[in-house]
Parts: structure tokens; sequence; C-alpha cells
């Protein structure tokens, strides 16, 4: 595995690059979270935005895919972190062409499943 040199991103950057790359069908928000940017299509992260770099959420044979690629490797905040099992950072040379950039965007997004986990009901009071 070949480690990335000690750059580092500017979170807010990124999220305009997300934003230019995204197919114009894909309803986008994001969110700060722990010093860096969490980004949501249809309400679901994911594309992990920090001063490591734009990581993106993959699944299956889309992770696969992405995973060969060059330059790509799994992402971790911390050197000695482990390995994220689902998002990939993505190297600068994916990151400057956003056609396909935005491929590979929309098939994040299309791997995304809702959330099905049930509220956990607060504790009543004086019980």
């Amino acid at each position: 595995m070949v480690r990335r040199a000690k750059v580092r991103y500017d979170p807010k950057q990124l999220q305009a690059v997300i934003e230019a790359a995204s197919p114009p069908d894909l309803e986008l928000g994001f969110r700060p979270m722990f010093g860096g940017i969490m980004g949501y299509a249809s309400g679901l992260a994911f594309v992990s935005l920090s001063n490591v770099g734009l990581a993106l959420k993959m699944t299956g044979a889309d992770h696969a895919a992405l995973s060969g690629a060059p330059g790509v490797e799994p992402l971790r905040y911390e050197p000695d972190d482990p390995p994220s099992k689902s998002y990939l950072l993505l190297p600068d040379a994916m990151l400057s062409d956003l056609d396909s950039l935005r491929l590979w965007i929309a098939r994040s997004a299309a791997g995304l499943k809702p959330t099905t986990r049930k509220l956990r009901k607060k504790p009543m009071e004086g019980k």
C-alpha cells in the first residue's frame, strides 16, 4: 500500500468539488462533523470531507472497482487508525476530473441503503 504524503485538505474546498461534480438530480446536504464535513445524498451519508481528503462511501462491486483504481486507498483519519471498510480516499487526479468523479458520486449514491433501525424510546422520567 502506498502512503499518502502529509497533504492537508480544506473540507470546504472539497465540498465545492463535490457540489461541482455531483449529478444535477442528486439531493445534497452537508453537516460539520469532527472537524470535517459529512456529505449526504438524499439524507444518507455518502462522502467524508476532511483534512486527509475526500472519501466516498462505496459498496459491493463498486467498492471493489474503485479500490482498484490507481491512488485510491481506504480512509484513515490518522495513520494508525484501522482502514475504513466502506469509505475510499480519492487521489488528487480523480478530484480534478469532474466527469469521472461525477460517475463515482452517482455510483456511491446509488449504493446507499436507507436505514431500517428503530428509534429507541426515551426512558420514562421518575422510573
